[in-house]
């Protein structure tokens, strides 16, 4: 199918093309090319722009869509097939890299809470949109009922963004996160099976084939992704590819794995390469990371794509949605007030989950490009399979995108400040993972802990570990390059690292293993042993951190300071005591570790420029007894 949309597209522009046999005006090929690469370029643009300025990326991508919408003002249109061939793709990878991020080991204490929000949640999101789809946006019975099967998707393409904007604690991001991937193949069949029972009129035939088409989807799904695993795995462990290959030889096998289970049976697609993620994920045969890195990389590309696209197809159609009056809108606000919070505290009454949990998950359940693209496709069927349906074909469609605005507006906005008010996370995260527990990092820690800022420690040492404890710091017994605390540990309210360890190659190994959870902006290591030459050279410097301390210094010469005599020292700097008397005071030995700004920001110095503290902000350095008695 998708060889013959590309076929139908060729044969619809009257353009040359090689493979085609057909001409291409150029200036046709200039404006496609201009309006691929603008999509392309607004889409990682807004998601600079997001994290630049700690916006939800989700809301700056439909923003920028409809800027693209406004500016072309019809853009290239595709073959329709071709369109939704190529969405769909990319959301069955979108929903295998979701599938590769669900290790069970997430939801040890809440899988309950979660089969419930994808059992009894769903059903209830369901039967209620229905009846606010029938009452009060006022569609006929059968276009309610399937409006409400539509519109229980929701989905890692909007889930993701999300969450990782907010940041919440460990136990409710992997609950979201778990429920939004898990819900868009049931939603996405359950909406099937309902067009197939909407769009037809002899409904006992259709819904015994309904019901066989949906034990059909799970056999195929359960046995194809259970197969392709095997499959994959067993040329992985054999080492049948080779590492340069390995990544794309497993996006090109899930996405004609994802075709495959279509052909077979419509629908059936979501569910097989969910499954899959989720089969790869919970497996300890194969080391997978450097395949959850890449497909991490291009679920970015793909959802900023797609979004762009989306908000500009969506800019065509906005006189029209002015015309839908206020029952549209109040179905949208029954929806995000009524629909979801009802479905979640029923679904997850007695489930263990405190009512800031609850209250979260009450607060997010947005729509997006699946809802839409299945929406439309729906919307074209039924004016050639149902003409009673026709007349509300249009309308179903502009409602469905209505509610995927207004829900990815009002969530994206809204999340991350009810989520600081739930204390589910943190404005910015201003805490400190400390890879290694030695006596300096020890006097560091608490220090900063002093100030109010979260500290954890990890070390191997049981000695570390047990004066740490009595020292009253938070402290775990783990390698800080083991999984356990990446994926075990709860880092709520820890927004970066400082590897202190004495070994070097551990602090840089830790600094590659962070970089992307923190950023690499955020995080640090303690100053290497110099090397006199490449040979020697113990890892590549360009792979670790940033150096800590406005002057490098490595653990040992640290550690040797503080059997020294050497003291923290915090120091308010103000008008009176400027940055410049305290330099005069402490000499050239002074070594700035930390400061804290007016806004109670915590600044980690470095090697890279010197630290220049203002009147209002708290210095936090290590000085020699010796200087500071003598001053």
């Amino acid at each position: 199918m998708f060889y013959i949309a590309i076929a139908n597209c060729a044969g619809s522009h009257k353009m040359w093309h090689p493979v085609f046999a057909t001409r291409i005006p150029r200036k046709v090929m200039a404006d496609t090319s201009l309006y691929i690469a603008g999509i392309l370029a607004l889409g990682i643009a807004a998601q600079w722009l997001a994290w630049r300025f700690r916006l939800p990326a989700i809301v700056l991508l439909l923003l920028f869509g409809v800027v693209l919408g406004k500016l072309t003002g019809s853009e290239p249109s595709p073959d329709p097939d071709l369109f939704f061939a190529l969405v769909s793709l990319a959301v069955g990878i979108i929903l295998f890299e979701g599938g590769l991020s669900l290790d069970f080991r997430e939801i040890k204490e809440t899988r309950g809470a979660v089969f419930r929000l994808v059992s009894l949640g769903l059903a209830l999101t369901w039967l209620l949109t229905t009846w606010f789809a029938f009452d009060v946006a006022g569609f006929s019975l059968k276009m309610a009922v399937l409006l409400g099967a539509l519109l229980t998707v929701s989905g890692p393409t909007v889930v993701l963004p999300l969450l990782r904007h907010v940041q919440p604690v460990r136990r409710i991001g992997s609950l979201a996160k778990w429920e939004g991937i898990v819900n868009d193949p049931i939603g996405a069949v359950l909406a099937a099976l309902v067009f197939e029972l909407v769009s037809h009129q002899t409904h006992g035939s259709i819904a015994n084939e309904s019901l066989l088409s949906l034990g059909k989807t799970l056999a195929y799904g359960v046995t194809l992704s259970g197969l392709s695993a095997l499959a994959l795995l067993q040329m992985l462990r054999r080492y049948w590819i080779p590492d340069y290959l390995q990544n794309p030889v497993i996006l090109a096998f899930v996405t004609l794995l994802f075709a495959f289970s279509n052909y077979l049976q419509p629908e059936s697609g979501l569910v097989t390469v969910t499954l899959l993620g989720v089969l790869l994920a919970n497996q300890r045969s194969v080391a997978i990371r450097h395949v959850v890195e890449f497909k991490e990389n291009l679920r970015v590309l793909l959802i900023s794509t797609l979004f762009i696209v989306l908000a500009s197809k969506l800019t065509l159609d906005m006189a029209a949605l002015q015309m839908l009056g206020w029952r549209s809108v109040a179905f949208v606000a029954l929806l995000i007030l009524v629909v979801r919070p009802m479905s979640v505290f029923i679904s997850t009454f007695g489930g263990g989950l405190s009512w800031q949990e609850r209250a979260f998950l009450a607060w997010i359940h947005p729509r997006g490009i699946v809802a839409a693209a299945i929406g439309s496709l729906f919307a074209l069927a039924l004016k050639e399979a149902e003409p009673t349906l026709a007349a509300e074909a249009d309308r179903f469609v502009l409602v469905t995108f209505l509610v995927i605005i207004g829900t990815v507006t009002i969530y994206g906005l809204s999340l991350a400040p009810l989520a600081r008010w739930l204390r589910l996370s943190g404005e910015n995260p201003q805490g400190i993972l400390f890879a290694g527990a030695s006596p300096a990092v020890r006097e560091i820690a608490t220090a900063i802990s002093e100030e109010g800022f979260p500290v954890l420690l990890v070390d191997t040492n049981p000695r570390n570990n047990r004066a740490a404890r009595m020292a009253g710091l938070a402290v775990s017994y783990a390698s800080i390059g083991s999984e356990f605390v990446q994926e075990e540990i709860d880092l709520g309210g820890i927004g970066r690292l400082l590897a202190m360890t004495p070994n070097d190659e551990v602090n840089t190994l830790a600094a590659m293993g962070f970089s992307e959870r923190f950023g690499r902006s955020e995080v640090y290591q303690i100053a290497t042993v110099e090397s006199s030459n490449d040979r020697t050279e113990k890892v590549g410097a360009y792979r670790g951190g940033r150096t800590l301390f406005d002057q490098p210094i490595t653990a040992k010469q640290l550690e040797d300071r503080f059997a020294a005599g050497a003291r923290i020292k915090k120091t308010l700097i103000s008008e009176d005591f400027t940055y410049e008397d305290f330099c005069t005071r402490y000499g050239d030995t002074a070594l700035a570790l930390f400061c804290v700004d007016e806004a109670n920001k915590l600044i980690v110095a470095t090697d890279e420029k010197d630290m220049l503290p203002r009147p209002g902000q708290k210095l936090i350095a290590l000085v020699d007894e010796s200087v500071e008695t003598g001053g």
